[in-house]
């Protein structure tokens, strides 16, 4: 008898599932005709294998550092809040999942009459048949938005790493400005002696001695200003790590090193491993999904529920209880929900297309700007070597001049000062280099391991 009832219902429901197939599509990826002009003045690599196949480890050498990134891995607030993101997310994919399974309850009743003990217990079942693809694209949907939050947690950990080790190597330029600073302030207080002598012996007048002390003045000042900028440094660092502000043990600028050449990937293949344009796929396919489910309310829904048990008077077996239903509910008039439910969901999606695209292209554009950066900054290094060259010659040759009476010291303080802002200035440069490698390295997404 139960094989008769239920011939027919699941023979429906094989022709309505066959007939649904056809409703939806799996997501992909959408053309984007810009897309292979996001490196329009960059050399690229013929494949895959460019900067940002590189581990972090792989391209920052230097070990103080290497302790610092896995602290701050460890320790960081905000990537820990990622991680929390991440297990809700896992949550809702769970949930989701289960919903393809049947609803299972239990009641249990009792009563007493002329008769005696009734009882009756009886287990129930329902289960939503998934013949429009409701569930599927729901499950699908929450697979999307967990893959959107790992994205999330993975360009956290990328922007967290980048941000250290740009703390890093900032620390390290203002080491090295305020070493040359400092051994400036010597120079100008040797100066400042010598001309004093000058000046007794009639050779100088004082002019040149204000000169010099106003220099040394301005040295002290640069000095101060830099060692309040370590500190503040070190504190950011500090709370970057989740750490109490402190002091940091670090190596110089001056032994850092990086690649001499730097290519990227195929522009869609390189971007795409950016964790935040994965993100934003990953929202749009989530979109898309949503846009699913929001058609799937305008076709029925079809539940099975059924009970199996037992029913009967104390003091006998009681008899054995079967019922199965099928339902079909179709919607007709449900005051616009659905058709608004439906557009909703259409300008969400088209609106996560639009911030897809957008986020390729500024992906593309910081890529641009980092490596066109990198370029000018190595650049610029060789034309401050060439400066300081020229300028530690020019206080050398001024030095000898003054001393056979053919120069005036004044000269001598000014090449020294250009000598200071020089060298200062290829610190800056060596840091913008550095700089713009980390840029680089984030730009395509590198850290990922």
């Amino acid at each position: 008898m139960m094989k008769k009832i239920l011939t027919p219902v699941l023979l429906l429901l094989t022709i309505v599932s066959m007939n649904s197939c056809a409703l939806y599509k799996e997501y992909e990826r959408p053309e984007i005709d810009f897309v292979d002009s996001l490196y329009n003045r960059i050399p690229t690599a013929n494949d895959y294998e460019s900067i940002a196949s590189l581990t972090w480890k792989e391209l920052f050498t230097d070990s103080i550092l290497h302790d610092l990134i896995e602290k701050g891995l460890e320790n960081n607030t905000d990537l820990e809040i990622a991680r929390l993101k991440v297990e809700e997310a896992e949550t809702t994919l769970k949930t989701s999942k289960l919903a393809f399974y049947p609803n299972v309850s239990f009641s249990a009743q009792a009563g007493a009459n002329q008769n005696g003990l009734n009882y009756s217990l009886a287990p129930t079942a329902s289960w939503e048949i998934d013949a429009f693809g409701r569930l599927h694209n729901t499950k699908e949907g929450a697979k999307a938005a967990l893959a959107a939050t790992e994205a999330y947690q993975q360009a956290v950990q990328t922007q967290l790493i980048a941000t250290i080790a740009d703390s890093y190597y900032t620390l390290l330029m203002l080491d090295e400005q305020l070493e040359i600073s400092k051994r400036t302030l010597n120079t100008w207080e040797e100066n400042i002696r010598t001309l004093s002598a000058l000046k007794r012996a009639g050779k100088t007048n004082e002019a040149a001695v204000l000169q010099a002390k106003a220099n040394k003045v301005n040295v002290e000042a640069s000095i101060l200003s830099l060692e309040k900028q370590i500190i503040e440094q070190e504190n950011s660092l500090s709370a970057l790590l989740g750490l109490v502000p402190q002091e940091f043990e670090r190596n110089d600028l001056a032994s850092q090193s990086f690649p001499d050449t730097l290519l990227m990937g195929l522009p869609l293949s390189s971007l795409i491993n950016r964790p935040d344009v994965r993100q934003a796929e990953y929202r749009l396919v989530e979109a898309f999904y949503a846009t699913n489910v929001a058609r799937s309310y305008f076709y029925p829904s079809i539940t099975l529920s059924g009970t199996a048990g037992w029913s009967g008077v104390s003091g006998n077996p009681g008899d054995f209880i079967f019922n199965a239903v099928g339902s079909l509910m179709q919607p007709i008039f449900n005051q616009g929900k659905n058709k608004a439910r439906m557009k909703v969901s259409e300008l969400q999606q088209q609106e996560a297309l639009l911030n897809f695209k957008q986020t390729l292209l500024d992906a593309g554009t910081e890529a641009n700007n980092a490596l066109v950066s990198w370029q000018t900054a190595r650049k610029r290094l060789d034309s401050d070597k060439l400066q300081i060259m020229y300028l530690k010659g020019a206080v050398m040759n001024t030095q000898l001049l003054m001393k056979n009476g053919q120069a005036d010291y004044l000269e001598v303080l000014t090449a020294q000062k250009n000598l200071l802002q020089a060298e200062l200035t290829e610190s800056t440069d060596k840091y913008m280099e550095i700089q713009s490698v980390i840029t680089l390295y984030h730009a395509l997404g590198g850290g990922l391991e």
